[in-house]
């Protein structure tokens, strides 16, 4: 776009830039700025609060890689999506989890519409509003996807509208959720997360040699439980230097929404979206504790994750368990999801769908 006119001020949008190879988007207000790599899944790779100086979601050690400058050396369905994992927000679907088989084809590692890129159209653009519109189709399932993120001026809301299509003329599965990781320097031992309540399950199998909660183990939140058999309050962000890996996922909540706050800094993130779509949140826990590949110790970050299905098996064992989404021919899916920054250090009691935060006194 060689003639859009440009502000300085107010709501600001383009899609004109180009980060490690990827076509990018930068959307901001006089509060946020958020970062867009279309190229790269449509993936939210800053989130910052100007005001606090914060960026809340994390990045992976290597963070972005240029696909056209790296070569992997195997095809792996975990480690090639792995070795492209920059951190941040994705969009997951319609394979969510771990490798699986559906029907004829393999599914990996979340595939598969974060590792394509994505067409993208600014629609709004004036100081008052912004819009940037992404949109997608899968290449191994009859999908097509996709989002519009909207800014709006003096707001700490990012507003997204996001639209799923059967275009198949047959019935089709899908895991769908967005993969929110957040981490330092944000996260810290100071951190609280705060839900509406629900149940709090934990992944039903040992899956790596830190992990440190009860396999199977299902309670009220915030209520867990370890290995020892010792309660272990959820709410509770524990130091690097506990060194633990784990999964649990919170299903049955009253509503969509969670918040973690900073207590000691006065700021946090919350995200609203809508139950009835997604009923499960993926709770994943790398607290310095990511020992081997990919991590090798040197990850300190949280996904708080909401799904339409769990666990984080894959597609298969999701229509297995009967939590993955079946869609029929032509079906067409909506969903709206806020993210909000909000300051104090109160706890939260409540997010609405619109991304207003209530905060106990």
């Amino acid at each position: 776009m060689h003639y859009r006119i440009e502000r300085n001020y107010g709501c600001r949008i383009s899609d004109s830039w180009t980060y490690r190879g990827h076509k990018t988007a930068i959307i901001e207000n006089e509060i946020l700025r958020v970062v867009v790599l279309i190229d790269k899944g449509a993936d939210i790779y800053e989130f910052l609060h100007k005001p606090s100086d914060t960026d809340f979601v994390w990045r992976s050690p290597w963070g972005v890689r240029d696909p056209k400058q790296f070569v992997p050396t195997t095809g792996s369905g975990t480690e090639l999506w792995l070795d492209q994992y920059e951190g941040g927000w994705q969009t997951v679907l319609p394979g969510g989890g771990f490798p699986s088989q559906y029907g004829d084809v393999q599914m990996g590692l979340h595939a598969e519409v974060n590792t394509i890129p994505w067409d993208s159209q600014i629609v709004v653009d004036s100081p008052e509003t912004v819009t940037l519109k992404c949109s997608v189709r899968t290449y191994r399932t009859p999908f097509y996807f996709e989002k519009s993120i909207t800014l709006d001026s003096l707001s700490p809301v990012l507003k997204t509208t996001q639209t799923i299509i059967n275009e198949g003329e047959e019935e089709a599965h899908v895991v769908w959720g967005e993969h929110i990781a957040i981490g330092e320097p944000f996260l810290n031992e100071n951190c609280v997360i705060d839900l509406p309540g629900g149940t709090i399950v934990n992944h039903p199998d040992i899956f790596h040699p830190n992990n440190t909660l009860k396999e199977g183990f299902e309670g009220p939140w915030p209520w867990n439980q370890n290995l020892a058999g010792n309660r272990v309050d959820s709410r509770i962000i524990p130091p690097k230097a506990a060194r633990t890996y784990d999964m649990s996922y919170i299903k049955d909540m009253p509503e969509g929404w969670y918040a973690i706050t900073d207590k000691e800094k006065g700021v946090g993130l919350g995200v609203s979206y809508p139950l009835d779509i997604f009923p499960y949140l993926w709770y994943w826990q790398s607290f310095g504790g990511g020992f081997g590949y990919p991590w090798y110790g040197r990850t300190y970050n949280l996904g708080l994750e909401p799904f339409t299905s769990y666990t984080n098996q894959g597609l298969a064992q999701a229509i297995e368990n009967g939590t993955a989404l079946k869609m029929n021919a032509g079906q067409k899916i909506e969903a709206f999801n806020t993210a909000v920054v909000y300051t104090g250090s109160s706890p939260v009691t409540q997010i609405s769908p619109g991304g207003n935060v209530k905060r106990k006194n």
